[in-house]
């Protein structure tokens, strides 16, 4: 397999709960795992929503993707899809190294890697945690608000990166401005 993406992923998170949106597949996901110098795990669709799904979503939330496995080592930054013990079970959690983990390699499909943004990375591993089962979880709620990922061949080309700002700059108002609304 090739990776599709190396992508710089910028994470808009808050730990104070997820903001009330209509049921959408992309409503803000929650990183239900957070263990230091190993994983943030994303929960999928349909367990890591607030919104409840109408059957045509539950449908499309409850596919699974045939394993891809690859060379690629799973090291600090990668994504990686989650998924059961069955290889071709992965829905739509995923994972993003915080580690290495060569335990990983060649048993999880990686579509991508974290090529900008490692602070956001360490802001996760910074949480506070409590251990839950085989589980290292956050003690509050964190929800990505908001992601965006370029191809890095487009890096120097300053229109697509000057348009990238804006919207992360506008996406930042927003939440703020949601924020403040939902919890004065």
């Amino acid at each position: 397999m090739k990776i599709l993406w190396w992508v710089s992923l910028v994470f808009v998170i808050t730990n104070v709960g997820a903001l009330a949106e209509g049921p959408q597949l992309n409503s803000p996901r929650v990183v239900f795992q957070v263990d230091r110098g190993f994983v943030a795990q994303v929960a999928d669709v349909a367990s890591g929503r607030s919104a409840p799904m109408n059957e045509e979503q539950r449908k499309e939330a409850e596919k699974t993707i045939v394993g891809e496995f690859s060379d690629v080592k799973h090291v600090r930054g990668i994504l990686s899809m989650g998924r059961y013990s069955d290889p071709d079970s992965a829905q739509s959690s995923f994972s993003i190294l915080l580690g290495d983990a060569p335990h990983l390699d060649g048993q999880y499909a990686i579509f991508g890697k974290v090529t900008k943004g490692d602070e956001t990375l360490r802001k996760l591993e910074e949480l506070p945690t409590r251990r839950e089962g085989i589980f290292v979880m956050p003690v509050e709620r964190v929800t990505i608000l908001s992601s965006y990922y370029y191809d890095t061949e487009l890096e120097s080309c300053e229109r697509e990166r000057g348009i990238l700002k804006r919207r992360l700059a506008a996406s930042a108002v927003e939440i703020e401005r949601q924020r403040m609304k939902c919890f004065p």
